[in-house]
């Protein structure tokens, strides 16, 4: 009976929820929620990605989108389970246009956190399981057009004699996973990619690149990986997985294709957008754009005094392939977060003498404590738990982005007590180690900045060795002819140096296709505005303009790790489909660059 308690008083708050939206009374549901609280919704009441903080925002939330929403069929899934005093409870239910899902987590009764997740759209669900195509047409019929016919038709027409519903700008991971999803939601779409092959954004990267996250982090949607994947990808394995993928997938995706131009006509709710595919300039009239270009933009190059003085090579990390052209000679790299880790093991393999000049505290975690930390719910243990990919992915989305800074600042405790004689020995080569500005580490400065940070997978030894160097604690006055002079007089000898300084925000690719007004329209993506520097405000409770409405109509971005691409793709391919199919989507909230 004790084992029921936590399902039936999960069951009694949801009928009480029910109840309460039933009867169009916003007080009453906000009511059901503690003072401290947090409704995260995608798309199924407010047709956008936003987080309500506090009963009066979830009231006024109610009060706007209950009339249109109409939920109904709440029901529990499964048990119910209660650790520490909270109830965690999962539950699907249903809107007048969707079917969703979501995760309560109940305290003394009330409602702490409420996620709510659109699931599919009624009457356009995905054709899969019972309802997957036949494949067939089981009758003779002499104009019978076969699948490969039908493909080639398609790839033939589109895009000439029939324009594409939606235009996916990058195809890389998030454009090839976004591709997938339309494709699956019958979204008529072309990815433009500049290089030659689907995968080369991986294959083009320095020799020694392998991904950071483990395999169960890194599924893409439809396909995961095979069970014998390695748990760290190499770079050029993942390219050939991307490449397999389109064409399993059956995405309609022009290569060596770039953007030269886009514009939108306010009147008739569309883009001209002009690329040059393989030497051809071809003009595309797609209703939405997605910006797909990767996590960032164009690559952020810092002003150097004395640049033009340097004899040397100066390249940014964007233009880094290979260290093998560096062999016996001194190199410095300039940045200590990822990139620049990763580059000075590649210069350190070949044969360069390298040294790292480090502009600001990192905040580093090694690979292996990460691991079993950090990525808990995805691994093969959790696997065995039955928390698969999709549901660790629906436990990691539950959180609000308000409550995320305290666990992590928790699991960094946990972090700093296990690996104290590992950070004992960085420090202590001179490297400068920090954990955030609130102790809050890696994650949190991915979210908030995008960079400052390291998973160590080897460059930190070689850096306690003293086989690669480091320059720290001194700014950089100047560049001369033979390398750096730093502003405390000394200077460092360099034959080249790589810039592993960053990249800018998303909207700059905008600035430089659509136009500067457009861009600075939508403002920066990324960030959650929390005061930390370099992270763009106000706090808005989600990180912006990824993945919903922008202030731009039509316009989209989509990108992030594998993970979020994995995620998020769903929800972007919703909106958009959606929108082809003429049904209501009212949005809730300002677009990210309106504040709040």
């Amino acid at each position: 009976m004790l084992e029921m308690a936590p399902t039936k008083q999960a069951a009694a708050w949801l009928e009480s929820l029910a109840q309460a939206l039933a009867a169009g009374d916003a007080t009453a549901a906000s009511n059901l929620f503690v003072d401290d609280c947090y409704w995260r919704d995608l798309l199924t009441f407010t047709w956008n990605v936003t987080t309500m903080e506090g009963r009066e925002a979830i009231a006024a939330m109610l009060e706007a989108t209950l009339a249109t929403t109409k939920p109904t069929a709440w029901q529990l899934t499964g048990e119910a389970t209660s650790d520490e005093g909270t109830i965690e409870a999962w539950f699907t239910f249903e809107t007048a246009v969707a079917s969703g899902q979501g995760i309560m987590r109940l305290r003394d009764g009330r409602c702490r956190t409420l996620f709510t997740a659109m699931t599919d759209l009624k009457g356009f669900e995905e054709r899969k399981g019972l309802a997957r195509p036949l494949g067939v047409r089981h009758k003779a019929d002499p104009e019978r057009e076969t699948w490969a016919e039908a493909r080639a038709r398609e790839t033939r027409e589109l895009g000439v004699t029939e324009q594409p519903y939606c235009l996916v700008i990058g195809g890389g991971q998030g454009g090839i996973m976004l591709g997938a999803r339309l494709r699956q939601l019958g979204v008529p779409t072309i990815i433009i990619e500049k290089n030659a092959r689907a995968g080369d954004s991986w294959r083009n990267r320095y020799r020694t690149l392998v991904l950071h996250d483990p395999v169960w982090y890194d599924h893409l949607p439809y396909i995961p990986f095979p069970e014998n994947w390695p748990v760290f990808t190499p770079k050029d394995k993942m390219g050939d997985w991307l490449e397999m993928y389109t064409r399993v997938m059956e995405l309609n995706y022009w290569v060596a294709t770039k953007c030269l131009s886009a514009s939108y006509d306010e009147a008739r709710r569309e883009w001209t957008v002009v690329v040059d595919r393989v030497g051809r300039q071809i003009t595309l009239k797609p209703k939405h754009v997605v910006f797909a270009t990767g996590a960032y933009g164009p690559p952020r190059k810092i002003d150097l005094p004395g640049a033009s003085a340097f004899k040397g090579e100066l390249v940014h990390s964007s233009q880094y392939a290979s260290g093998d052209r560096y062999r016996g000679k001194k190199v410095a790299v300039i940045g200590a977060a990822s990139s620049a880790h990763d580059v000075c093991v590649d210069l350190w393999e070949s044969g360069a003498d390298v040294t790292m000049i480090q502009r600001s505290p990192t905040t580093v975690v090694k690979s292996d404590t990460l691991m079993e930390v950090g990525f808990e719910i995805f691994s093969e243990n959790a696997l065995a738990r039955g928390i698969t990919t999709e549901k660790a992915d629906m436990i990691v989305a539950s959180t609000p982005f308000a409550l995320v800074p305290n666990g992590q600042r928790a699991l960094y405790e946990v972090i700093k007590a296990r690996d104290a004689a590992f950070y004992d020995r960085l420090r202590a080569s001179g490297f400068a180690i920090d954990f955030g500005d609130d102790e809050t580490g890696l994650l949190m400065k991915a979210y908030r900045t995008g960079s400052g940070y390291y998973i160590d997978v080897g460059a930190c030894d070689l850096i306690i060795d003293g086989k690669i160097g480091i320059r720290s604690g001194v700014a950089i006055k100047a560049l001369t002819a033979k390398g750096i002079l730093f502003e405390d007089g000394s200077e460092l000898e360099a034959d080249a140096i790589i810039a592993c300084t960053g990249y800018q925000s998303m909207n700059e690719n905008v600035a430089a296709l659509v136009s500067r007004e457009v861009a600075d329209k939508v403002g920066p993506c990324w960030g959650l505005g929390s005061g930390v520097k370099g992270d763009p405000g106000p706090w808005q409770g989600e990180l912006r303009n990824m993945w919903k409405p922008t202030a731009q109509e039509g316009l989209w971005f989509h990108g992030g790790n594998l993970a979020l691409s994995r995620f998020y793709s769903k929800y972007v391919a919703l909106q958009i489909k959606a929108r082809m199919e003429g049904i209501a989507t009212p949005v809730y909230g300002k677009p990210s660059n309106a504040g709040r």
